[in-house]
């Protein structure tokens, strides 16, 4: 009986201390991270920097999960998740905030926005950026964390393009989207939406003659190999944004919304800087596998989208045309 006793008293022990040991390294917060990008890519990296600074600054109240690969879905039904509370963190370009304010493509207009410097200004200091924050955490139940650089998109070709005139008749594979068919067609090459899936066998077939995506995803998918042509065109850049549920936030306390907030401020510089070094790379890397990289004069590639930001203008009106001014503004 006394064994017994002893046995009961010993497994109870155990029971409380296992239970201790538990709660003591158990996050106070385990929160989720949902992104489109794969486990390869920068945003991951990226991603993955973000999680291990929450936990560490946070003392380990705070546990990050990423899902990549859209494993959640695509952007549009994540950042849905964030305003229904079903997921904390997630990526999204200022442009992609067109699908709920169509004044927000103005951020994906060719040749609007210059560099990454310039889209942090648009967005965080203007007018039309602020109330455009203001209707996205109001209205859709996000806020804002950080601001980084995710690529800004180039041509690749079977033919050098020295000039927008090089651009006649190009047969060039765009995505499915207004301003990436924009381009094309205004710098007068011939549009062809095509999926991403089909891209390296249509190059190498020649079924279309180029195809335009940032640097990193071009050397990723070895685009390289059946195109012996880059210009550098800079005619979109892309920006991605780091995103919190309101739900989320309201949540936790003030010292851990700062743990947040700090940590994804130098997720964004450390993204940024991925992308960064990753363009230079990239260069010195196509060039040693034969690619010729041109620099075209891009005044007339601007020039020629004239037209299409007449057309968004029609669009937006009063908005449309304040957004204009402001970003004219911005030095």
């Amino acid at each position: 009986m006394k064994f017994n006793k002893l046995l009961l008293a010993t497994f109870c022990a155990g029971i409380a201390a296992s239970a201790f040991a538990t709660s003591a390294f158990a996050a106070d917060y385990d929160l989720k991270f949902g992104m489109n990008a794969g486990t390869s890519q920068n945003e991951y990296k990226a991603a993955e920097f973000f999680a291990k600074e929450v936990k560490d600054k946070s003392a380990g109240k705070i546990e990050v999960k990423l899902f990549p690969s859209s494993q959640l879905g695509d952007d549009r039904t994540m950042m849905k998740q964030l305003k229904d509370g079903a997921l904390d963190f997630t990526f999204a370009e200022s442009a992609r905030f067109q699908i709920f304010y169509p004044e927000a493509e103005i951020f994906a207009l060719p040749y609007v926005v210059p560099n990454i410097e310039f889209s942090k200004k648009a967005l965080l200091d203007t007018n039309f950026g602020k109330e455009l924050l203001r209707k996205v955490h109001d209205e859709q139940g996000m806020t804002l964390l950080s601001v980084a650089y995710n690529g800004t998109r180039q041509t690749s070709s079977n033919r050098p393009i020295n000039s927008i005139a090089d651009m006649k008749g190009l047969k060039l594979r765009v995505p499915n989207a207004a301003t990436n068919l924009a381009f094309a067609k205004y710098v007068g090459a011939a549009p062809t939406p095509m999926a991403f899936s089909e891209v390296y066998l249509a190059l190498q077939t020649n079924s279309v003659d180029g195809q335009e995506n940032p640097l990193p995803t071009i050397r990723a998918q070895k685009f390289y190999e059946v195109q012996k042509y880059l210009a550098i065109t800079n005619h979109i850049l892309n920006d991605q944004l780091y995103l919190i549920s309101n739900e989320t936030w309201d949540d936790l306390p003030a010292d851990l919304q700062k743990v947040v907030k700090d940590a994804a401020e130098a997720a964004a510089e450390y993204h940024s800087k991925l992308f960064h070094d990753g363009e230079a790379n990239d260069i010195a890397f196509f060039e040693q596998q034969g690619v010729t990289v041109t620099h075209p004069d891009l005044a007339p590639f601007k020039a020629a989208l004239k037209p299409y930001y007449d057309e968004y203008l029609k669009k937006n009106g009063k908005v449309g045309q304040d957004a204009f001014d402001e970003f004219s503004q911005i030095k």
